[in-house]
């Protein structure tokens, strides 16, 4: 019974597009209690099963405006359940420790050098390419990885070292996929998804699956990169910390959008302002781990410029990459082009050929010494939208200085 009235919440809520947030404050408001008894965990809670409702059924029923039968009534048969991440880990284990481990034995001074070192190359992702990083990104992870498998340590230590390969595979992951090494990225991301399930770190596991989701989606594996991004934000489960739901609802955003259609177009929309209540339960005081540490509003803002632009909806995204833009450092200089590229196409959408033009001329300026796939994309969908107004003087001169 608590399975099949937590699915037609589910159902409800979803039907009219609500958070789990929203649905909280409805309730609370059909309740007439003040404050707020009921929060988005405690709808999570009865949505997964793992509470019932009881004395608050009524109060749901109303808030949702349906009779209480339509929130007891048995499920229909089960449609195939939905991919989880286990289903997305290697089918080998790469990381069993060798039988005989001759390493010497590792402490925490060793895990902690290796977490600076993998923080090291995080802050460099910010300012180098792909291109530049490949190589050390690739030996530091080989490196940890023989650390693991051929040292003995504590149980402790060993669980920490893994967190770090994790980590490490995360960001050497993101960095080959920006080289353009789209086979090596998923690989690794597939290896550091292992190693933050065994060490039971479901918030690092969730960041894995969206980086390696947000690759599928992006490189026409776009059912793939649904299923794996709704799998990253189901695992990593409703007491995740705040930033990182925000970045796993963003993942979830962008897989709707490039899966196409009105219906995901809908779906993505949801997402983000998902993700941006999920961010607004960010707190100081609250623990998270240090690789989220470039989730903000200004990044949730970004990808909603570029949901929109996706949909072909210039008038909301030029606004918002404008404002992005004007107080974006640039010392990065991949994420400027990048953004810019957006920047571009929505001016080309806006039928403001002059505007575009300018600002591919920035995007081509910027992007000429940058080591990275993702630029020269984002270069190629840029022209190829241009093309479109090749008789406007403006563009005709982008164009011809590209060639």
């Amino acid at each position: 019974m608590g399975s099949s009235i937590g699915a037609n919440i589910r159902e409800q809520r979803e039907r009219r597009g609500w958070s789990q947030a929203r649905l909280a404050r409805e309730v609370c408001r059909a309740a007439g209690v003040v404050g707020d008894p009921v929060g988005r965990q405690e709808i999570s809670r009865w949505e997964t099963g793992k509470r019932t409702p009881r004395e608050w059924l009524p109060f749901l029923a109303a808030a949702l405006a349906v009779p209480v039968d339509a929130l007891t009534a048995p499920q229909p048969p089960a449609e195939p359940p939905l991919p989880t991440l286990a289903d997305f880990l290697p089918a080998e284990d790469p990381l069993e420790p060798l039988t005989a481990r001759t390493g010497g034995r590792v402490g925490v001074a060793q895990v902690a050098d290796l977490q600076q070192r993998v923080h090291g190359l995080r802050l460099a992702d910010d300012y180098l390419a792909g291109g530049d990083l490949m190589r050390p990104a690739l030996r530091e992870l080989r490196r940890a990885v023989r650390l693991y498998r051929e040292h003995s340590y504590a149980d402790l230590t060993g669980r920490q070292l893994l967190v770090q390969i994790g980590e490490l595979a995360q960001i050497a992951g993101w960095i080959a996929s920006d080289a353009g090494q789209y086979a090596e990225a998923e690989r690794i991301y597939r290896l550091g998804l292992s190693a933050a399930t065994q060490a039971e770190d479901r918030t690092l596991a969730g960041n894995l699956a969206g980086s390696l989701a947000y690759q599928l989606s992006n490189t026409g594996r776009e059912l793939e990169g649904l299923d794996l991004s709704r799998a990253a934000l189901d695992g990593a489960g409703p007491d995740a910390p705040a930033k990182a739901r925000a970045l796993y609802f963003d993942r979830v955003a962008w897989a709707h959008t490039k899966a196409g259609g009105a219906e995901n177009a809908q779906h993505a929309m949801r997402a983000l302002g998902e993700a941006s209540e999920a961010l607004a339960e960010d707190s100081e005081e609250t623990e998270e781990p240090a690789y989220l540490y470039w989730v903000d509003a200004g990044e949730l803002q970004v990808m909603e410029s570029r949901v929109y632009t996706e949909l072909r909806r210039p008038l909301r995204a030029v606004p918002l990459l404008r404002e992005v833009l004007g107080k974006y450092d640039a010392t990065h200089t991949r994420e400027l082009a990048l953004y810019l590229s957006w920047l571009a196409v929505a001016y080309a959408d806006a039928n403001e050929p002059e505007e575009a033009a300018a600002v591919a001329e920035r995007v081509l300026s910027l992007s000429a010494d940058v080591a990275s796939e993702r630029t020269a994309e984002r270069v190629r969908v840029v022209l190829a939208r241009l093309a479109e107004y090749a008789d406007v003087p403006e563009v005709r001169a982008v164009l011809d200085s590209a060639a």
